[in-house]
């Protein structure tokens, strides 16, 4: 289980840290791009930011926590964190209309968070 967890958490971490540091450094224009991320014109330059820096944080409490045994039940908070997130991005494609695909891949990134925030409290706490 601890293999899975961690092959989980490291996947979930990757994509986090990748679409955290695009929105980080990228501008709202380079974002947009004719096959990217199209819902970028529901948000302002600052709040993209902010997502991403937020995306980075989570990638990284998936991680590190665990990895330094220092308050490692900071990887269920963390999880649970990118199992909100998730939420919120569905509600905004379903809003948007974007289609199946983009709420797909939502909810196979959410089933993953939620699956490690559940594995790392039953192997903690209980």
């Amino acid at each position: 289980m601890n293999i899975l967890l961690w092959t989980l958490q490291t996947s979930l971490a990757f994509l986090f840290l990748a679409f955290g540091y695009l929105k980080l450094v990228k501008t709202k224009k380079e974002l947009k791009g004719p096959n990217t991320l199209h819902y970028v014109d529901d948000f302002s330059e600052k709040e993209l930011k902010l997502i991403g820096i937020l995306e980075i944080l989570g990638a990284l409490g998936l991680i590190l926590p665990q990895l330094t045994g220092i308050l490692p039940w900071l990887v269920t908070i963390s999880s649970l964190g990118l199992v909100i997130t998730m939420l919120i991005a569905m509600l905004i494609h379903l809003r948007r209309r974007d289609g199946a695909r983009a709420i797909m891949i939502n909810i196979i990134l959410l089933l993953m968070a939620a699956f490690i925030s559940f594995g790392r409290y039953e192997l903690f706490y209980v």
